[in-house]
């Protein structure tokens, strides 16, 4: 009952010793996640204490996917070194790198996200705040103690909305949530996680949550109209933002009518995608969806 990070992960964190690192090991690890390891070349050969558990750090990726059988990263690096982390990471063969860091340049998302891609190493993000399969593993900063297993599989731009849509429906539950990133090159879409919630058994609903600028989710209203065959609830932030005003992610950028909330809803409603206009009606919309079973 997921898609891409199960109880089985075995998740490296580069970066584990920094100040954000050390905070969310923490936390992913009270979640159950199956934390193997940290990557810190100048600690190498240490180990960090997080109460009960004591967790190695390696000098590499290589070195801990060797002692380990780490197969997800989880990047908390300053935005100058993300492009060589991610690089690190997909040239040691890792199947998943979750890259939390923001601010990073567009320049080093393209360079990474496309070596990344070419050696068959999936990125999420960079700028997000992971993925959590919950009661199973949690790859990021996405809290644990909202939400609960369940049958929806939520892909959302937005971290914030991410949290909010998690705990609206947190009395029905998530297969998994994927926060994919709101900058303008992320390395996973909305069309590659709806294909991933399409060929999951468990997961009988897709809420998926955009926002203003560019146009993922008119591309993802394509794809849902020729591949998807579950129901899809969608949500677009901006619907309130001001004409001409630059707002939100680097990725939110308006040019005329290209890239506004409304034509995004227009977008997805022609795909038959019920959207809702707040967060809580998105919430409403998907429980009656399951609840009609359409």
């Amino acid at each position: 009952m997921a898609i891409y990070l199960t109880q089985e992960s075995k998740v490296l964190v580069q970066g584990m010793t920094g100040g954000e690192g050390m905070k969310h090991t923490r936390r992913m690890l009270a979640a159950g996640t199956n934390i193997v390891g940290g990557v810190n070349p100048r600690k190498a050969g240490r180990t960090v204490g997080f109460g009960e558990r004591t967790v190695p750090v390696f000098g590499s990726v290589v070195d801990g996917m060797q002692a380990t059988g780490a197969d997800v990263t989880v990047v908390f690096v300053p935005p100058a070194f993300a492009i060589a982390a991610v690089i690190e990471a997909a040239d040691a063969g890792v199947g998943l790198t979750v890259v939390i860091t923001e601010g990073i340049p567009v320049h080093d998302a393209v360079a990474f996200t496309a070596h990344a891609a070419a050696r068959g190493t999936r990125v999420i993000g960079p700028n997000c705040p992971g993925l959590i399969t919950p009661g199973q593993s949690n790859a990021g900063i996405i809290p644990a103690d909202i939400t609960k297993p369940g049958r929806i599989g939520l892909v959302s731009k937005s971290g914030t909305l991410t949290y909010q849509l998690m705990y609206e429906l947190r009395d029905i539950g998530f297969s998994t949530c994927v926060g994919i990133g709101g900058d303008p090159v992320v390395g996973t879409s909305h069309i590659d996680c709806l294909a991933a919630f399409e060929e999951d058994p468990d997961t009988e609903l897709v809420v998926l949550i955009g926002e203003i600028g560019g146009d993922a989710e008119e591309r993802a209203a394509a794809y849902i109209r020729e591949h998807v065959t579950k129901p899809v609830v969608g949500y677009i932030a901006g619907f309130t933002a001001p004409e001409g005003r630059t707002m939100g992610h680097a990725g939110a950028i308006v040019s005329g009518a290209s890239g506004t909330a409304q034509a995004k809803k227009a977008a997805l409603e022609a795909a038959s995608v019920r959207v809702g206009v707040t967060p809580t009606e998105t919430a409403r919309l998907a429980l009656a969806a399951l609840e009609q079973g359409v």
